[in-house]
């Protein structure tokens, strides 16, 4: 459920189907003087990459809503400011993916893809959500060998087996009950919901307008949930099952259905006359090929001197596959340059990995958002038998979407429910979603299309690749989402984009 950023040109052309009046036309942002002043100190921020007129400020928030009156934690924020203050309508959150990223260098990102009339209308706002650095962080002292992607991708042993995973949840739970900080305890897509209306209080605006993407949806549709008066254009890109964590934890289940989704148009790509990457002559022979591979490396692991774990082991192959099909233009030759690599018994250089305290930082918080937010099973033989069924149904991720994750041994209960999504509510909701996402498919985004009713309208564009608008997308889909942003208009009925 991560982010995935990069730099693009905003293409302005598109289809333009029909148009709805625009939402909440008749309510024209107030004049300059009639908006508070909020209460966030801005100065300039310190990393020279941003754009320079981003600034950053810090926002003291309860560590338990329950208690208001205790500790208080800090959130970090930025902002850059409208460009056209006259036409300024209000502030656009940029809601980060993950659980663990932070939308900070949004404003300066993020800003330099939109169109103009989106920036007129906004300051563009961005967060770390509570315990992500530089807000007041969480951590847990991990065993180093924990924190490949491999391990916090529960991913089973080649025989099948849930043992080790188990094993890795309950030291990684030790870790965060005996040395990690009380906020643990209140990290929470809820909790993230209540930050989110304190910055809308501290920027002085009655109404917040939001751009979620991948778990930022989740987060996005708590936020209407809990503050449906509090909302204005709500925009959510590459949707998550809105039932992300109970029952069959769709999110994580959500990558067997993702990669089916993706791998089709992999193969088509690998098998391409001309390509460099090619690793078949036909778009059937590159599953075989694949399956054949990891189960060789499962058997055969290749020493990697550097890398995290230091081999190249069947699993390592499908977590390449997985994050290579985030964003397909680098992603696809990232894969076959692996594969091509391990067919001849090598290996290309290490990549190289985040320092160990981002990556405890990550590790904690995606833990603590996760198993708070609902309870996980605690039995192996849960896991042990759908890992059994997934092996066989969705060879390609080998039971993982399945498999039991730190959760499994979480050493707190969840403090409150979580959020249930309903249809209740303004209709202030605009949809986005690619027909082929790894991480947030298409069959999860119809769940929240479906939960949110008559509030909500959906784009779906023939694409592939997580992130919808100024991504992954169409320029179809890009313009629909832009010109609802500046002006509030939407396509009257749900819309595909090709």
């Amino acid at each position: 459920m991560k982010q995935i950023t990069k730099s693009a040109a905003l293409i302005a052309a598109g289809v333009v189907l029909g148009m709805a009046a625009p939402l909440n036309a008749s309510a024209a942002p107030p004049p300059p003087s009639a908006r508070p002043a909020g209460s966030l100190k801005w100065v300039k921020c310190e990393d020279p990459g941003l754009d320079p007129r981003q600034q950053c400020a810090t926002l003291d928030v309860p560590m338990d809503y329950s208690d208001p009156g205790s500790r208080t934690i800090r959130i970090a924020v930025s902002r850059i400011p409208s460009e056209n203050p006259d036409t300024r309508r209000g502030a656009l959150l940029l809601i980060p993916g993950g659980p663990g990223g932070d939308s900070l260098a949004g404003p300066s990102e993020q800003g330099r893809q939109l169109p103009r009339s989106v920036r007129d209308a906004y300051d563009l706002i961005g967060f770390a959500p509570r315990g992500n650095s530089p807000s007041t962080p969480v951590s847990c002292d991990f065993d180093r060998s924990d924190l490949a992607r491999t391990k916090l991708l529960p991913w089973p042993a080649p025989s099948g087996s849930v043992a080790e995973n188990m094993a890795t949840a309950r030291r990684m739970s030790d870790a965060c009950a005996r040395d990690g900080d009380e906020l643990l305890q209140h990290v929470s897509t809820k909790n993230n919901a209540r930050d989110i209306d304190r910055i809308r209080a501290a920027l002085g605006e009655r109404e917040l307008s939001a751009w979620g993407v991948s778990y930022g949806t989740y987060v996005g549709a708590a936020y209407r949930e809990m503050f449906p008066r509090r909302t204005d254009r709500i925009v959510l890109d590459s949707n998550d099952h809105p039932d992300p964590v109970q029952g069959q934890r769709a999110w994580l289940a959500a990558f067997e259905v993702g990669v089916e989704d993706n791998f089709p148009e992999f193969a088509e790509w690998a098998s391409r006359p001309g390509n460099p990457h090619r690793l078949a002559r036909t778009a059937a022979e590159v599953r075989p090929l694949f399956l054949r591979l990891a189960a060789r490396l499962d058997r055969t692991p290749i020493p990697w001197p550097g890398a995290d774990p230091e081999e190249l082991n069947g699993n390592v192959l499908r977590q390449t596959m997985l994050d290579g099909f985030y964003d397909p233009a680098d992603g696809y030759p990232a894969v076959a340059e692996l594969i091509l690599a391990a067919k001849k018994g090598t290996v290309p250089p290490a990549p190289q990995a985040p320092p160990d305290s981002v990556l405890r930082n990550y590790a904690a918080v995606v833990a603590a958002t996760v198993c708070n937010d609902a309870a996980w099973p605690r039995s192996a033989a849960v896991y042990q038998k759908g890992v059994a069924a997934g092996r066989v149904k969705y060879p390609l991720t080998a039971g993982m979407p399945r498999n039991a994750m730190v959760c499994a041994a979480w050493p707190w209960q969840p403090k409150e429910p979580p959020v249930r999504v309903t249809d209740r509510g303004p209709s202030d909701v605009l949809l986005i979603q690619n027909e082929r996402d790894v991480a947030t498919p298409l069959s999860g985004a119809l769940k929240l299309r479906e939960a949110l009713g008559s509030r909500a309208v959906m784009v779906t564009n023939d694409a592939t690749g997580h992130g919808a608008y100024l991504d992954n997308g169409t320029a179809c889909g890009d313009t629909l989402v832009s010109r609802f942003l500046a002006t509030g208009e939407r396509p009257r009925r749900d819309t595909s984009c090709r």
